[in-house]
């Protein structure tokens, strides 16, 4: 084999339409354009145009409000936390965060934090950022954790 035998597969490159190469072509003249106007010239991107018409997102009404400093909680049940026990896929020693519940697959993604809800039965006595009521130790996370250990620290 020579360099110069060197060929792609065959349909593997697609010869780019020749335009303005007159009017048999098909593209030819203004090179499948169109008339005159804004689009028919270079560097055009109107993303949204409407050719004049009121574009959709001036047509819709904008409700509400998007507090872009939200944090995304994932939800956790209690159900669903006890499976996870019961199957090994997560250890009853040491607490369970965020980290253990994505790896065991519970979670997809640990988030800004976990709610715990209360559907379903928990037995074990776990160390969890919930969970008192199974005999487990409570570990509030976050501004409500400080304001609490601020709370009980004695004052000087």
């Amino acid at each position: 084999m020579k360099l110069n035998e060197i060929r792609d597969n065959p349909g593997a490159h697609y010869r780019a339409k020749r335009v303005g190469r007159g009017i048999g072509s098909g593209k030819g003249k203004t090179s499948g354009r169109g008339g005159k106007g804004q689009t028919a010239r270079t560097g055009v991107a109107l993303n949204g145009f409407e050719g004049g018409q009121t574009p959709l997102h001036r047509r819709l009404p904008k409700r509400g409000f998007n507090n872009i400093f939200r944090k995304t909680f994932n939800i956790v049940n209690l159900g669903r936390l006890q499976q996870a026990l019961d199957a090994g896929l997560v250890g009853k020693d040491g607490p369970v965060d965020g980290a253990k519940l994505v790896a065991a697959g519970v979670l997809r993604r640990q988030g800004d934090g976990i709610r715990l809800l209360a559907k379903g039965k928990l037995t074990a006595a776990i160390t969890i950022a919930a969970v008192e009521a199974a005999g487990g130790k409570v570990v509030l996370l976050g501004a409500a954790a400080n304001a609490e250990t601020a709370a009980e620290a004695p004052e000087a």
